[in-house]
């Protein structure tokens, strides 16, 4: 488990997962001995892979223990880790909308 984020205030989930989208697609050509984004965007598949699988597994123990702040943290790792699955294989934000909107239909 990571340490808690101190002093988290309500923000924007739309322009936060934009921003943070953003900062992955500079990662790409960024070293990666100097970036942890660069190193899973261009390193082996399943080590991204395994990863994006332990933060989901994180987020369900915190769930368990309806630990609040827990689940916050965890969740945050797992989307941090979604957004870099997406951009390793092409797949827009904007695309993601598509297939959410799509099913509300």
């Amino acid at each position: 488990m990571g340490e808690r984020t101190a002093n988290v205030h309500d923000g924007d989930i739309g322009a936060t997962i934009t921003g943070l989208a953003e900062v992955i697609h500079s990662r790409v050509t960024a070293s990666p001995e100097e970036s942890y984004t660069a190193r899973l965007l261009s390193g082996k598949e399943d080590s991204l892979l395994k990863k994006l699988v332990e933060e989901s597994c994180e987020v369900v123990m915190a769930a368990k223990d309806r630990d609040h702040d827990h689940i916050r943290y965890e969740a945050g790792d797992l989307v941090y880790h979604l957004l870099v699955v997406l951009e390793r294989y092409g797949i827009t934000l904007e695309e993601l909308a598509g297939e959410l909107d799509a099913r509300r239909r």
